[in-house]
C-alpha cells in the first residue's frame, strides 16, 4: 500500500443493512471500499480479482466455510472478522463501535488522515489574508478587555480533513476583542504540530499558540490541542499536559477533550465542529449539552469533509449550522448579546 493513498477494504457481509453501515464508516474515516458484498455472490475467482489491503468479513445469517477456507488460504493480506451488529448512524451506541472498528483497521493498515494532513496545511500556508473581517460591536469594544485576562469562557474548535483551512477562514473573520478564549483540536499527523499555529492564526487578530503547561487559557488565544498526550484542568483552570496518551483511536481524541473542557467550563463553554472524518465528538455531545455547553457544526456543502460535523447533526446536537464565516460572525453576535444583557455564560440558547 503507498504510504500517499488511504487502505483499500473489501467486505464481505450477509446482509444489506450490515453492508449499508459499513460502507459509511468506512468511507468517512477515508478508507477506500473496492468491494462490499453478499458471500452468496462471490467464488474463487473474484476473490482472486480482488485488489484489496485489509479483507473485513462480518457473516451474522449465514455460514460461508468453504468461501472462508479460500479466502483465509489464499489472502496475502489481513482479515479481520466479526466486528458485530453495526448500529444505526443516529443511533448512541454507533460511536463506540465506530471507535472499536477505526482502531483496529489504523493498527492494521494505517491512517488515511496522515496521507492527507501535510498536504492540506500546505495549502492553507499558502493562503493570502481573507477580505472583510467582521467588525467589533459596540457593546463590546466599550468594554475592553485586560491584556492577558484569564478567560471566563471557552469554545473548542473540533477538525480533521479540510480543518485548517476551516478554521482559518474562521480566525480570518473574526475581530480581536472578544470575551473568549479558543482551545483548537485538529487530527493531524504529528510532524506537522509545529507548523498549524502559523498556518491558520498568521493572518488573525487572536495569538495562535501551543500549550503553556500550567497556565490559564486567556482571552484573545487560540491554543493548539496536543496531539500526542491529553490535555487536561486543574480545578482552577490550570491547562496540565498529562503524561497519558490520548485514548484511541484518535489523536488528539475530541471526545476526550470536549469532556474534559465541559467538566471544567460546564455552561461556559461551547464546541465547533469543523470539517473531517469519522466520527469524533459525537459520544461526548451529550455531556456537553447536559452540562450547558453549546454545539455548532459547519455546513457541510462547505466543508472538505463533512462527516464529523454531519455526525452531529445526525444526533440531534447541533444547535446551529452555518460556513465559517457566518459561524464567526455568529459568535460575535451571541457574545455581544451576552455583554449587553450581562450574562456571562453559554448556556442562553442562540436565536437563529
Amino acid at each position: 500500500m503507498s504510504q500517499s493513498s488511504a487502505a483499500r477494504i473489501a467486505v464481505i457481509a450477509d446482509t444489506s443493512l450490515q453492508r449499508h453501515v459499513l460502507q459509511q464508516a468506512l468511507s468517512s474515516n477515508g478508507y477506500q471500499v473496492v468491494l462490499n458484498s453478499d458471500p452468496g455472490r462471490l467464488d474463487d475467482a473474484a476473490l482472486q480479482a480482488c485488489e484489496a489491503d485489509l479483507w473485513l468479513v462480518d457473516l451474522m445469517q449465514s455460514d460461508e466455510l468453504p468461501l472462508i477456507d479460500t479466502l483465509m488460504a489464499d489472502a496475502e493480506v489481513p482479515v479481520l472478522f466479526g466486528e458485530g451488529h453495526a448500529p444505526e448512524r443516529s443511533s448512541e451506541h454507533y460511536p463506540r463501535w465506530e471507535r472499536r472498528l477505526v482502531g483496529k483497521l489504523k493498527k492494521l493498515v494505517g491512517d488515511p488522515a496522515l496521507a492527507t494532513s501535510g498536504g492540506g496545511l500546505e495549502a492553507v500556508l499558502a493562503e493570502a489574508q481573507r477580505p472583510g473581517r467582521i467588525d467589533l460591536p459596540a457593546v463590546l469594544a466599550n468594554t475592553p478587555l485586560q491584556a492577558g485576562e484569564p478567560a471566563r469562557q471557552v469554545w473548542l474548535l473540533a477538525a480533521s480533513l479540510g480543518g485548517p483551512a476551516a478554521v482559518k477562514a474562521f480566525l480570518d473573520a473574526l475581530p480581536g476583542g472578544l470575551p473568549v478564549a479558543f482551545l483548537y483540536a485538529q487530527h493531524i499527523d504529528p510532524s506537522f504540530e509545529a507548523t498549524l499555529p502559523q498556518a491558520v492564526g498568521r493572518h488573525s487578530q487572536w495569538r495562535v499558540g501551543t500549550v503553556r503547561d500550567g497556565d490559564t487559557l486567556r482571552c484573545g488565544e487560540v491554543v493548539v490541542v496536543p496531539i500526542s498526550n491529553e490535555l487536561s484542568f486543574a480545578d482552577d483552570g490550570a491547562m496540565h499536559v498529562t503524561q497519558r496518551p490520548w485514548p484511541e483511536p484518535y489523536s488528539p481524541s475530541i471526545d476526550q477533550m470536549m469532556l474534559n473542557l465541559a467538566q471544567r467550563y460546564a455552561g461556559n463553554s461551547g464546541v465547533i465542529a469543523f470539517s473531517g472524518m469519522g466520527s469524533d465528538g459525537s459520544a461526548a455531545a451529550a455531556y456537553v449539552k447536559r452540562q450547558g455547553g453549546m454545539i455548532w457544526t459547519q455546513r457541510a456543502d462547505s466543508c472538505a469533509c463533512s462527516s464529523m460535523p454531519d455526525s452531529l447533526r445526525e444526533g440531534g446536537y447541533s444547535s446551529f449550522t452555518a460556513d465559517p464565516r457566518e459561524l464567526a460572525a455568529a459568535l460575535v453576535e451571541h457574545l455581544a448579546e451576552q455583554c449587553a444583557s450581562g450574562r456571562p455564560s453559554f448556556s442562553t440558547p442562540l436565536v437563529v
